[in-house]
């Protein structure tokens, strides 16, 4: 069975990724596709480069928004997204998408045609660089004639893209899912609201039955807070835990021998 793990837009909320890849790892679960939208995109293809997930989780939990946050004045975007292209692209070594160890692909939104855009080939950063473009936020990217923003906006969590590549069970980790209201304080909370709600009314279309969903509890968090790294890295965690049991017995069970049929003798011994 082939296993495809498809990781969510969420913001911050995102670094719950890593904890549902640490339950996964600990139980020896193969990956063996991946696909990311927004947040989603930049854990799926730095994790697709090798980089241990140790190390993932240790940088996570140091990561100064100084280090990626380029203010511009406002014309497609309040901030340029130049820094966060050049760290992706060192943690994901300059790799080309075809050359990750896992087959990977990252979604954005074709913003001129109202459809998702899938990156299969081509700079992992400069996938990730346009599907993370929220839009207000991160200034767009423009590719070929078209105008790239988050993926989010479209695959919030983009699990038929990991069913096209041929995986049989798809893992979906939503973290952007939450009944909790939220305090809406700033411009980048008014936007990040507006399309949150925007994906939820698109979410529920998107899947088949016999996917597994994790939905790590962090609607508490803002999709922008930096404080709260470990605890919502733990919520991954625990919410990957309270399904670990199905992933298991369902690949146990597809790698079972087949029952050996025989034919009926009779009393002679003959057939």
């Amino acid at each position: 069975m082939k296993v495809g793990l498809a990781l969510g837009s969420g913001g911050v909320r995102g670094f719950a990724h890593l904890g549902v890849l640490k339950v996964l790892e600990a139980h020896r679960i193969p990956i063996d596709y991946l696909s990311g939208s927004s947040m989603g995109s930049v854990i799926a293809a730095v994790y697709a480069s090798g980089i241990e997930l140790k190390y993932l989780i240790r940088l996570a939990k140091h990561l100064d928004r100084s280090l990626f946050v380029d203010y511009t004045f406002p014309k497609m975007g309040l901030i340029r997204g130049e820094k966060i292209y050049e760290m992706i692209r060192l943690l994901t070594k300059d790799q080309m998408l075809e050359e990750l160890l896992i087959p990977t692909r990252i979604v954005a939104t074709d913003l001129l045609q109202g459809e998702p855009y899938v990156f299969s080939t081509g700079p992992a950063a400069l996938a990730v660089r346009a599907s993370i473009a929220i839009p207000g936020i991160f200034e767009p990217v423009e590719l070929d004639g078209r105008l790239l923003v988050d993926g989010g906006v479209i695959e919030r969590v983009p699990a038929g893209v990991v069913h096209e590549m041929g995986a049989d069970m798809v893992i979906g980790v939503d973290v952007s899912h939450t009944t909790t209201p939220k305090q809406v304080r700033n411009i980048y909370e008014v936007i990040l609201q507006t399309i949150d709600i925007m994906e939820s009314q698109i979410f529920q279309y998107r899947f088949r039955r016999d996917d597994v969903f994790i939905r790590p509890d962090v609607g508490q968090y803002s999709p922008l807070s930096f404080h709260n790294i470990e605890d919502i890295i733990r919520a991954g965690e625990v919410a990957a835990l309270q399904v670990i049991e199905t992933i298991v017995d369902r690949l146990e069970r597809d790698s079972a021998p087949p029952l050996e049929t025989f034919r009926v003798k009779d009393h002679d011994g003959l057939e």
